[in-house]
This record gives C-alpha cells, sequence and structure tokens, in this order.
C-alpha cells in the first residue's frame, strides 16, 4: 500500500509518516519508481508508535522497544537488559500521571453532579460567566 492508504488506515498523515521514517521507526519498501510500499505490518507498527508517543515517550526510546512489541497479540521479545531501567521508569510515569488524571476526572464528576439549590449559582461562575449588559442587549 502507498503513504495515502496507510494514512488513511492508521489516521497518522504523511508528513508524520515521513518523519516516522527519517526516525528510523518505519522502513517501507522502495519500488523502482521510488514510491514507498508499506504493509500490513506497518499498519501495527505506526498503531504502535502512535501508543507510544501518546504515553510520551521519544522517538529514540520507541525505536529501541518497537521490535519487542505486539503483533497479532503477541510479544515479539523481552526487552533488552540495557534498556529496562528507561521502560520501568517510563511505566512508573505513566502510572502517575494516570493517578494524576483520575483524581482530575474525579474532581470534574463532582463539579459536573454537584446538586445545585433552586435558583442557585456559584458566585464564580456569576462573576466569571455573566454576560455583560451591552452584549445581552445586542441579542
Amino acid at each position: 500500500m502507498r503513504i495515502g492508504e496507510l494514512s488513511r488506515r492508521t489516521g497518522v498523515s504523511g508528513p508524520a509518516l515521513r518523519y516516522y521514517e527519517e526516525q528510523g521507526l518505519l522502513r517501507p519498501r522502495r519500488l523502482p519508481s521510488g514510491y514507498r510500499e508499506y504493509t500490513e505490518d506497518d499498519v501495527a507498527r505506526v498503531r504502535n508508535i502512535r501508543t507510544l508517543l501518546a504515553a510520551g515517550l521519544g522517538t529514540a526510546l520507541i525505536a529501541e522497544i518497537l521490535p519487542c512489541m505486539v503483533v497479532d497479540g503477541q510479544y515479539l521479545a523481552p526487552a533488552c537488559p540495557e534498556i529496562t531501567d528507561a521502560l520501568e521508569a517510563e511505566r512508573t510515569r505513566i502510572t502517575t500521571a494516570l493517578a494524576e488524571l483520575e483524581r482530575a476526572r474525579t474532581a470534574l464528576t463532582g463539579i459536573i453532579t454537584a446538586p445545585v439549590p433552586a435558583g442557585a449559582v456559584a458566585e464564580a461562575c456569576e462573576e466569571d460567566y455573566a454576560v455583560p449588559a451591552e452584549a445581552a442587549a445586542a441579542r
């Protein structure tokens, strides 16, 4: 498949796919015409790259761990001992971030679902979100 098809199937732009190639994350085959040709494995690889980037990992570390990633639901290999410490640090960072996100979600849920007495609006809401008289008159 060509880059446009890979882009459509993964939701990743063509420039981003070319960047992944520059970073050594993708290695498409080149046709005699110079066009890149991607495979089904590249679709899975791009999805793995996006997952790791979204988790905050850098491309250098991603390049090291991609060979260990899942293909068809199977982990290909354990991580090399040289990068295990870096992976454990990333896992700890992600766990901390998840806990912080969960606390934020809980706070938002509390605000959204808090009972409001009839006719009452929080003072901050009245001050911050009040429509100025001039704007209200213009409506």
